[in-house]
């Protein structure tokens, strides 16, 4: 396998990127950002920890769900999950994150690039609460740069057209999966009841 180790080896087999790919980066949000941001459901958040082991977690929620504060500040409510804590704990030792918005059926992406904090503000996790129920804490990010990614990878993948998603019976339920990669002592079939439940109890 040939390696690619230096930069000057990376660029000599890339052109360089043409002036509107390096100009479209933007140091706050412009209107269409916050526009993006106020209809985007899910958001893919990219971390790592202090030894630079990286991480990718998806968050979503109803349109908007992320909260504009102003020009250069994003929250992120963290509703009820695992427990895991990967980004969390992350954040915590290494703030830098990237964030990628999608809106659904879109082609288009919105980037997002800064560092992140943790809070349990009161006020804020009240304005970012769904129903009554406020998340356990927000992610507050400070934006660096933001840019609209262009459409090539959904174009190729045909991400959003019905007609090339893989029919969903043709694969392992989560439950069936689990049970083989960590020898649950439940059935695959009690194992997605249970997952099924603890969704519907615990969504927010």
């Amino acid at each position: 396998m040939d390696l690619i180790t230096t930069r000057e080896q990376l660029r000599a087999i890339y052109k360089a990127p043409g002036g509107n790919a390096v100009r479209k980066e933007l140091r706050a949000l412009d209107r269409h950002c916050r526009n993006f941001i106020a209809h985007s459901p899910f958001v893919l958040i990219g971390s790592s920890d202090r030894d630079g082991n990286a991480d990718v977690t998806p968050k979503g929620d109803r349109p908007g769900f992320a909260l504009v504060l102003n020009d250069t500040t994003v929250a992120i409510p963290d509703r009820p999950g695992n427990n895991r804590l990967d980004t969390l704990e992350n954040i915590l030792v290494n703030p830098a994150v990237g964030l990628i918005f999608l809106i659904p059926g879109m082609n288009e992406t919105l980037r997002v690039n800064g560092t992140a904090q943790l809070t349990t503000d009161p006020e804020l996790r009240e304005r970012l609460a769904v129903d009554g129920k406020l998340p356990q804490s927000v992610i507050v990010v400070s934006v660096r740069a933001a840019y609209l990614h262009c459409a090539k990878a959904f174009m190729r993948s045909r991400l959003w057209e019905p007609e090339t998603w893989v029919d969903r019976s043709t694969l392992p339920s989560l439950g069936q999966m689990l049970k083989d990669q960590i020898e649950f002592a439940e059935s695959a079939e009690k194992t997605d009841e249970w997952l099924a439940d603890a969704y519907r109890r615990s969504m927010w």
